[in-house]
């Protein structure tokens, strides 16, 4: 079930494309896998208020970022600052060996970027 979900991600991805009005943006990089992931957010106050992410990536990365960007679309940035490894590997729901965490992780870099900036 769970593979199915990624699967659908990966494929279908949700928020992926670019926003025509964004308040900041990053690109991060998995040089172990090729990944590259550029994500912009446009906050509202203090809250997520539309994101988008493009790039290119194998399946963990473009589904752990699109079920990333699901998750924190109208999320207080107090809140995005708390999600760390674990809440990650509850959003993609299945085991991921050690060579793939970067892999699972690269969205939540330029999440955490983007806040800190």
């Amino acid at each position: 079930m769970y593979e199915d979900i990624i699967l659908d991600h990966y494929k279908n991805p949700r928020n992926f494309g670019t926003l025509a009005k964004f308040t900041s943006s990053i690109t991060v990089h998995n040089p172990l896998c090729g990944d590259v992931i550029t994500m912009q957010v446009e906050f509202k106050g203090k809250k997520v208020n539309n994101v988008a992410f493009s790039g290119e990536g194998c399946a963990i990365s473009r589904a752990s970022a699109s079920l990333l960007t699901e998750f924190i679309k109208n999320k207080d940035i107090s809140k995005l600052r708390k999600i760390g490894k674990k809440d990650m590997m509850n959003l993609i729901g299945i085991d991921i060996s050690p060579a793939r965490i970067k892999c699972l992780l690269l969205s939540l870099e330029a999440v955490k970027r983007i806040i800190n900036q």
